[in-house]
C-alpha cells in the first residue's frame, strides 16, 4: 500500500512540475503515473549501470556529474511516455532537479496501518 501511495505522489509531483516549467507537459494523471513507472525502471534496470561508468567521473566532479545523469535520465524517460514530453536540455535539467530534491522527501513517507 505504501509503494501506490508513494507513486501517487511522485505522479502529483510531476504534475507539479510540468505545471511550473512551461517546457514540459504532460497529459494528465494517469500519464503522469506511466511516467512514474517508466521512471522506476529506468532507476532499477538502467541507472546503475551508468553510475557505475560514470563513477570516475563523478568523483572528478565532486558528484556534480550525477546532475547531468539525473537529467539524461529524466530525457529518456520523455522519450519513453507518451503524453510526456520535455523541451530542451534547460527544462529537463530543472525539472530533474525538482524531481531529485522532493523524491527522496515522498520516500521517507511511512504510512502504518493502525492495529486494533
Amino acid at each position: 500500500m505504501n509503494t501506490i501511495i508513494k507513486w501517487i505522489l511522485l505522479a502529483i509531483l510531476i504534475m507539479f512540475i510540468a505545471w511550473i516549467i512551461p517546457g514540459i507537459t504532460v497529459s494528465g494523471f494517469w500519464g503522469a503515473m506511466l511516467v512514474v513507472v517508466i521512471i522506476s525502471l529506468v532507476n532499477l534496470l538502467i541507472r546503475p549501470i551508468i553510475t557505475f561508468i560514470s563513477l570516475p567521473l563523478n568523483i572528478l566532479t565532486f558528484g556534480l556529474f550525477s546532475l547531468i545523469i539525473n537529467t539524461l535520465l529524466f530525457l529518456l524517460v520523455a522519450k519513453l511516455s507518451p503524453g510526456f514530453t520535455i523541451d530542451g536540455f534547460l527544462n529537463g535539467f530543472i525539472g530533474a532537479f525538482i524531481l531529485s530534491v522532493f523524491s527522496p522527501l515522498i520516500d521517507k513517507i511511512n504510512i502504518k496501518k493502525k492495529t486494533v
